[in-house]
């Protein structure tokens, strides 16, 4: 199973998709609510997976993306973005995004991206 780091700035959204990856046999090792946090959280905890929002304070969810794969290009991430978002999740995808997950989601929805990032 993946070691999973969560990146949402609603704590709420957080505790939805801890609650999905470690349901399937994951284990999360860290958290961010923004995306400055969430590079730095990168590069100190090399996740096998990470699960990033593209809306957020500070530094956005593309903006963050763009970095992680800067520092790391086999860097696993997914997208996580509420409906009416297409344009910036097409725009991750061709970051180098592996998939993107529409909120509210499914906690199967969420640990089949998961999978499909890890191949």
């Amino acid at each position: 199973m993946a070691r999973v780091l969560v990146v949402d700035d609603a704590a709420f959204m957080r505790k939805m998709v801890t609650d999905a990856l470690t349901g399937g046999g994951h284990e999360i090792v860290g958290e961010a609510g923004n995306g400055v946090e969430a590079v730095a959280r990168y590069q100190e905890l090399r996740p096998d997976v990470m699960t990033l929002d593209i809306t957020m304070p500070e530094k956005d969810g593309i903006a963050a993306l763009k970095e992680i794969i800067a520092i790391d290009p086999s860097a696993k991430v997914i997208m996580c973005s509420a409906l009416g978002q297409e344009s910036k999740v097409l725009e991750s995808i061709k970051l180098g995004a592996k998939d993107f997950v529409v909120k509210p989601f499914k906690p199967d929805r969420v640990q089949g991206a998961v999978t499909k990032a890890l191949g």
